[in-house]
């Protein structure tokens, strides 16, 4: 399965990045780098992840790193990473 990252999900990386970048750089880099990590390993278990409701058709699937979690959709032999947050993000 190939492995594609919206760009809502590229902008999440980069807002988590500069919210805990003034406060701590390195904590901040190590964070996102978790979160790639974890995002690398989806398309050797693609099911693995919670499956969510209300989302009709679409295999939209989260997973959760630490704090974050990564909300996926399994679409043919695709997995889009669509949007990333923090567990105490109001969404």
């Amino acid at each position: 399965m190939a492995l594609r990252w919206a760009r809502s999900a590229y902008a999440d990386l980069q807002r988590i990045h500069a919210f805990l970048a003034p406060v701590d750089p390195a904590v901040a880099t190590r964070s996102v780098r978790r979160v790639i990590a974890r995002v690398r390993r989806i398309p050797r278990q693609p099911r693995l992840g919670e499956r969510l409701p209300g989302f009709g058709d679409a295999e939209v699937r989260r997973v959760l790193v630490g704090a974050y979690e990564v909300r996926y959709e399994i679409a043919g032999v695709d997995i889009y990473v669509l949007r990333i947050f923090h567990a105490r993000e109001d969404r």
